[in-house]
């Protein structure tokens, strides 16, 4: 069996939540504040949102969708904000800015709407990332299958989702390892092809499993 050039370096990680002072009583505020919160604010709202709720398979993907569903009933805005998808995004500035811009446009179109007290504020929290190395590596495919089967939710989010951030890159930690370090190409680009939206974090891991069991068989 091939030995990668390097080893895969398992990590997991905590999150630190902080609330924020800063809130949105309606879409024409929250325009505003998406504007001027953090990006650790960005961050927890939008990628951090899949960790929390990583036994969901339906409903929006994120927070901002949540909220102006259930406390202004704007399902159409709603719908936008939950489209973007953030496989797609390697720069919570882009994101930011996307979010923004859809939630301006929506007030731009319906003035009315835009000033309209929420049933509830949003209330801006952070997320501060802290990783931490696990103590375990793999040389081999065999033993990259064993770790990601061992491997608790926290760190699979590490190294499938919020990775595409710190790589900048539309990828993740794992097909990275696998195409740069054992030269699996095409279950680099399968693994990464995995749906992040319409599956659990236990589901998202089954699913690398299944991708990686013929590779080892073959």
């Amino acid at each position: 069996m091939k030995r990668a050039d390097r080893p895969f370096q398992f990590v997991t990680a905590s999150y630190l939540t902080r609330i924020r002072n800063q809130t949105a009583t309606n879409l024409k505020e929250l325009g505003e504040s998406l504007e001027k919160c953090s990006d650790e604010s960005i961050f927890y709202h939008t990628f951090h949102t899949l960790g929390r709720h990583h036994f969901l398979t339906e409903g929006f993907s994120n927070d901002f969708a949540h909220w102006v569903l259930a406390a202004t009933n704007q399902a159409e805005l709603a719908e936008e904000l939950a489209g973007l998808d953030i496989r797609d995004y390697v720069s919570l500035a882009v994101l930011r800015e996307d979010l923004r811009r859809l939630v301006i446009s929506y007030c731009d179109r319906f003035p009315a709407l835009g000033g309209l007290a929420a049933f509830e504020p949003f209330h801006f929290c952070e997320s501060i990332e802290v990783s931490v190395p696990l103590g375990r590596e793999a040389w081999t495919l065999e033993e990259f299958r064993d770790g990601l089967a061992n491997l608790a939710r926290a760190a699979l989010h590490f190294h499938f989702i919020s990775s595409r951030l710190r790589l900048r890159l539309r990828t993740n930690d794992f097909s990275l390892w696998l195409s740069g370090s054992l030269g699996l190409t095409e279950l680099a680009q399968r693994v990464n092809r995995v749906d992040i939206y319409t599956n659990t974090l236990d589901g998202v891991r089954d699913r690398l499993l299944a991708q990686i069991g013929p590779e080892l068989r073959a």
